[in-house]
C-alpha cells in the first residue's frame, strides 16, 4: 500500500498529541473563567462595565461588600478541568498543558522546515486567495472542492491552518504571558501593549473562542468532506482509501477514548485534590523557574503606567475581620488605629519585637504604581506607599542564617479551610528573593490616602512579582522562618493549603 509522504508518523502523532492538549487547554481555561465570569477591556473591572459575562448576578456599586469568590461560579467536571470551584487545580493544569503544548508546538514547526513539509501549509503563490475565495463559496452551497483539490489540502484549508499555526497560536502565547504579573511588573510597557490585564484576558478568550470553533470546523470537514481521504490519511499514513472503514472505526474510537482522558483527569483531580496538585506542583514548578522566577519587578523605575492609569474601582477577595476573628483589629479600627501593634519575629533565633504603626512610619518609604492582579481574573491599578519588607524585619537586626523564608500572617481568617476545619488566621510565605525585591513592601498608603478597611488596613503586604493570594492584609506578624513546610498545612499560604495554589505566584 502506497505511503502518502505528506502525512509521516511524527506528523500524525504530534497531530494527535495537540488534540489531547487542547482539551485540556480549553477545560481547565473554562474552569479560570468560571471563577470570575465576566470579561472586560477595563482594568478596574468596575461593575456594570462588563462587556461580556457568564452570569446573572448583578454587582453592587459598593467597594468592599462583594468579593470575587462571592461571583465564583460551579463548573462540572465533564466539561471542565476540574471543575467544582477549583481554580487552583485549573490554573495548574493549564500550566501543564500550556508546557506541553509549546513543546509539541515546537517540535512540529521545526519538524515542518526539517522535512520540507511547510510547504504543504503555507502558501507559495498570491493565487491562493481567489482560489480560496471559490473553495469558500463552493462549501457556502453545501458541497465540496474535488478530491484533486487536496493535494494535500485545498487553498481555503491552506490559509485556515497558517493562520492558525502561525499567528492563532502564537497570539494564544503572548496575550497568555501577559496576564503573568511577574511579566507585567518587569516589562508593564508589554502588558500595557495589549491593553492592560483586562485587554490581555479578553484577546485571550476571543483568541480561545476562535480556537474553539477552528477545532469544531476542523473535525466536522474531516468527517462531511472525503472522510475516507481523511481517515486514511491521518490513521495510517497511506494514499489508498481501501482501509477507510478500519481508519474511521480507529479515529472514532481515538477520539472517544481521548474524551474520556479529559473527563478523567477531572475525577482523578477531585478524589484527591491534594495529590494532583503535589503531581501538578512537581510537574510545573520547573517552567516558573526557568522562565519567571529571575524576572523583577520595576516599580518605581517603570514609566508605562502613571497616576493617570489609576483605577476608579478595586475588588477585593475577602472581607475585614469580624469580631468573632479579631476583637483586637475591630477595637483598633474603631480607634482610628490609634495603637495598632504588629509582631515581627524570628523563628530561628525565637525573637520577638512588637512594633507599631509609627515605627513603620519612621522607616524609609517606597512608593510606586502596580497593577494588582487576583488569581481569579479581575485587576486594579492604584499608587502603593509603605516601607519595605526587609527594612521592617531588619529592626529585629540581620537575617538569621538558615532564615530560607517570610512567613506574614494575618489579624483575618482564611475563607474557608479544605477539609472544612475550623478557620485559622490568613498567612502566605515567601521566598528570599521575592522578600528582598524593592516592590514587596508593607503598604501603608494607596493612592496618598490611608488603605480602606476592606483592603487591608491599616498594613498589608504587597509583593508585586505575584498574584493577590500573596499580599496579606490586616497584617499581623512577620518574621524570618527556615521552612514554610513546618506551618500550618505546609504548602507555603493559606489560599495554597485551601484553594491549593502554587507557592510560586508568578504566573
Amino acid at each position: 500500500m502506497e505511503i502518502n509522504p505528506d502525512f509521516p508518523l511524527w506528523l500524525r502523532a504530534s497531530h494527535l498529541i495537540n488534540f489531547v492538549l487542547i482539551g485540556i487547554l480549553l477545560r481547565s481555561g473554562w474552569e479560570m473563567l468560571a471563577s470570575m465570569p465576566r470579561l472586560w477591556w477595563r482594568n478596574d473591572c468596575a461593575p456594570g462595565t462588563e462587556w461580556l459575562k457568564f452570569t446573572k448576578r448583578e454587582l453592587p456599586k459598593e467597594e468592599g461588600v462583594y468579593t470575587s469568590l462571592m461571583d465564583e461560579k460551579s463548573a462540572s467536571p465533564i466539561f471542565t478541568l476540574p471543575g467544582r470551584e477549583n481554580i487552583g487545580l485549573g490554573r495548574h493544569w493549564h500550566g501543564l498543558g500550556v508546557m506541553l503544548w509549546v513543546l509539541n508546538g515546537v517540535f512540529y514547526v521545526i519538524m515542518l522546515f526539517a522535512t520540507g513539509l511547510w510547504k504543504r501549509l503555507i502558501p507559495t503563490s498570491w493565487d491562493v486567495f481567489p482560489e480560496a475565495w471559490d473553495s469558500f463559496k463552493t462549501y457556502m452551497s453545501f458541497t465540496a472542492p474535488g478530491i484533486e483539490h487536496f493535494q494535500p489540502y485545498d487553498a481555503l484549508q491552506q490559509l485556515t491552518y497558517s493562520f492558525v499555526i502561525f499567528i492563532l497560536a502564537p497570539f494564544m502565547m503572548l496575550t497568555g504571558v501577559a496576564m503573568s504579573p511577574a511579566v507585567r511588573q518587569s516589562m508593564p510597557w508589554y502588558v500595557k501593549m495589549w491593553g492592560g490585564h483586562q485587554g490581555a484576558r479578553s484577546l485571550h478568550f476571543i483568541g480561545m473562542a476562535m480556537m474553539s470553533g477552528f477545532v469544531i470546523m476542523h473535525v466536522g470537514l474531516v468527517m462531511l468532506v472525503h472522510r475516507n481521504h481523511n481517515t486514511t490519511n491521518m490513521v495510517f499514513g497511506v494514499m489508498s482509501t481501501e482501509r477507510a472503514g478500519q481508519a474511521l472505526f480507529i479515529m472514532v474510537l481515538t477520539v472517544v477514548l481521548v474524551v474520556c482522558f479529559w473527563i478523567g483527569l477531572s475525577y482523578w483531580s477531585l478524589s484527591d485534590r491534594v495529590r494532583a496538585h503535589n503531581f501538578l506542583v512537581l510537574t510545573t514548578e520547573w517552567g516558573r523557574k526557568i522562565f519567571l522566577q529571575k524576572l523583577r519587578p520595576r516599580g518605581a523605575k517603570q514609566k508605562a503606567y502613571t497616576d493617570d492609569d489609576i483605577s476608579e474601582f478595586h475588588w477585593t477577595n475577602g472581607l475585614p475581620p469580624t469580631e468573632d476573628e479579631s476583637e483586637y483589629w475591630i477595637e483598633q479600627r474603631d480607634s482610628n488605629w490609634d495603637g495598632y501593634e504588629m509582631t515581627v519575629f524570628d523563628d530561628v533565633r525565637d525573637v520577638n519585637k512588637t512594633i507599631t504603626l509609627d515605627d513603620l512610619r519612621a522607616l524609609p518609604q517606597h512608593s510606586y504604581i502596580a497593577t494588582h492582579t487576583c488569581m481569579q481574573g479581575w485587576s486594579a491599578t492604584s499608587r502603593w506607599r509603605g516601607p519595605k519588607l526587609t527594612d521592617t524585619l531588619e529592626l529585629l537586626g540581620e537575617r538569621p542564617e538558615g532564615a530560607r523564608y517570610v512567613l506574614i500572617e494575618s489579624y483575618g481568617l482564611a475563607q474557608k479551610m479544605i477539609d472544612d476545619r475550623p478557620r485559622e488566621p490568613f498567612y502566605a510565605a515567601i521566598d528570599l528573593e521575592t522578600a528582598y525585591e524593592d516592590d514587596t513592601i508593607l503598604a501603608l498608603d494607596r493612592n496618598g490616602e490611608p488603605i480602606d478597611n476592606h483592603l487591608g488596613a491599616p498594613v498589608r503586604l504587597r509583593v508585586e512579582s505575584n498574584h493577590g493570594y500573596k499580599h496579606v492584609k490586616w497584617v499581623s506578624r512577620i518574621g524570618w522562618i527556615k521552612d514554610y513546610q513546618d506551618y500550618q498545612d505546609g504548602r507555603g499560604g493559606t489560599r495554597e493549603d485551601s484553594a491549593l495554589q502554587a507557592f510560586n505566584g508568578r504566573i
